[in-house]
């Protein structure tokens, strides 16, 4: 999707949302402002302290429960990038097979709680990507990896944390619902995911603004349900709603611990899974949830930290606890292998946000290579995999606490210290993600950090550039 080059920008108060209650219908979707703006310096609505709320979660957290989540009435709810871009769709989708590679983005946990700063940083480098002279290097859309906005999904915070934020941003941005997305306040009424709902999920009804936008361009999003297959020439990213507790992810009942959450997402994975098979689609296929299945573990300190959780450890092996505050989620990982290996279809890569940084680890099992990626420092925070006291996390590491017995797992490089994203490139042979740091600045093309993968051979190998 090729588009003017973005003039730069200054720092200027935020242009206040319209007073609108209702949704504004359009001829079809929109995406950015006719004109760049000024980046905003201040909230349109200051962002209240969450403390009190957090001192009861805090005491509750024992008790906390998943909540039921929207189910549709379909089995593989479908989206494709075409039906997204509107009337358009069909022919910019066929310029993209043309070219034979698709460029997108994806990140998460973008919503900031005090200031439009940061979050800005990242949205202006990847707006800086449509800048491309190579049409074929321009991205087509965002995925987005949960925690839109903070701390509740509220609505009133939709403006300052995601439609302002992403303003100039040209393209599509679907995205799954975090746990903050999903998280009520204690003594709130709000249903969970009501406001995510609202804007990303409204599949079937005629294109508009909603309330939340405030008066800028961009449409709500035509999503079909929390989770569903995204299409787009080249790739397939499918989508799981991993609920709202802090750790761990939840997509199912869990073997009737949870009985009201039911079996829909492992139906739906089974169904997505199993059409990919029957269609014997080439593509790449990426496995998009909040909650990460890994993140990095260091030695336990001598203090008698608790240990982290993992699917198995030999006596042999030395205690591990979580590197940094948020931990993985081994037995939403495992369910989804038991999808993979009852439909003998595997994604080519697992992507994630939740954990405040980006992680990148490497799982070896039956032959195949398959990147796990955490990409949860989009604008809200950034935090540290170490502190004062601990040992010194060092890339690549094995991971021996991360295995389920039957694979490896390498922790393969990170960073803990700045905000930033992804870039992904598909083309008929190779996916590659790289990693872009915001404070590289806009000009920067050069990623932090990159992995290939051979779609064939599930393999990890060098990038080759299509045509090359």
């Amino acid at each position: 999707m090729a588009v003017k080059k973005r003039a730069s920008r200054g720092p200027a108060a935020a242009p206040p949302p319209d007073e609108n209650t209702q949704p504004i219908p359009t001829s079809g979707p929109q995406f950015a402002e006719p004109a760049p703006t000024p980046d905003p310096t201040h909230f349109t609505v200051k962002h209240g302290s969450d403390a009190a709320a957090y001192k009861i979660l805090d005491r509750e957290k024992a008790t906390l429960q998943p909540r039921p989540f929207p189910v549709v009435d379909q089995t593989e709810p479908t989206v494709t990038l075409g039906d997204a871009i509107g009337p358009e769709g069909a022919s910019i989708e066929n310029s993209i097979t043309a070219a034979d590679q698709i460029v997108f983005h994806a990140l998460g946990d973008t919503g900031n709680t005090k200031g439009p700063r940061d979050e800005g940083l990242v949205a202006d480098k990847m707006v800086s990507d449509f800048s491309e002279t190579d049409s074929r290097q321009v991205p087509s859309f965002c995925y987005h990896l949960g925690d839109v906005v903070y701390s509740f999904g509220e609505a009133e915070y939709y403006y300052d944390q995601f439609y302002d934020p992403f303003r100039d941003y040209p393209a599509p941005i679907f995205a799954i619902a975090g746990n903050h997305d999903g998280m009520v306040a204690p003594n709130s009424t709000t249903p969970t995911l009501d406001a995510f709902v609202e804007n990303f999920c409204t599949a079937g009804q005629p294109s508009h603004r909603t309330p939340e936008a405030g008066g800028l361009a961009r449409t709500a999003q035509v999503q079909p349900a929390v989770y569903f297959t995204l299409e787009a020439p080249f790739v397939r990213i499918l989508g799981l709603y991993s609920n709202c507790l802090e750790d761990p992810g939840i997509i199912s009942d869990q073997g009737g611990k949870y009985p009201y959450l039911g079996q829909t997402q492992i139906q739906y994975l089974t169904a997505a899974l199993t059409r990919i098979k029957q269609q014997k689609f080439k593509g790449a296929i990426l496995i998009a949830v909040h909650h990460p299945p890994y993140v990095a573990q260091i030695a336990e300190a001598e203090s008698g930290a608790p240990a982290a959780s993992s699917r198995r450890r030999s006596s042999a092996e030395p205690k591990t606890q979580n590197a940094g505050r948020h931990g993985g989620s081994p037995a939403m990982l495992e369910e989804i292998d038991t999808v993979c290996e009852s439909v003998g279809i595997w994604p080519h890569a697992i992507l994630s946000g939740h954990a405040h940084n980006y992680q990148r680890f490497t799982r070896s099992k039956d032959g195949r290579q398959t990147p796990f990626i955490v990409a949860g420092n989009g604008g809200h925070a950034v935090l540290h995999l170490t502190k004062k006291g601990t040992p010194a996390l060092r890339a690549p590491s094995p991971q021996a606490a991360l295995s389920d017995g039957s694979d490896s797992v390498i922790f393969e490089n990170y960073d803990d210290q700045d905000f930033g994203y992804l870039r992904i490139l598909v083309n008929a042979k190779q996916l590659r993600i790289e990693y872009h740091p915001a404070a590289d600045g806009e000009a920067a093309k050069t990623p932090d950090d990159a992995v290939t993968v051979d779609l064939q051979k599930y393999q990890l190998v060098h990038f080759q550039a299509a045509g090359a």
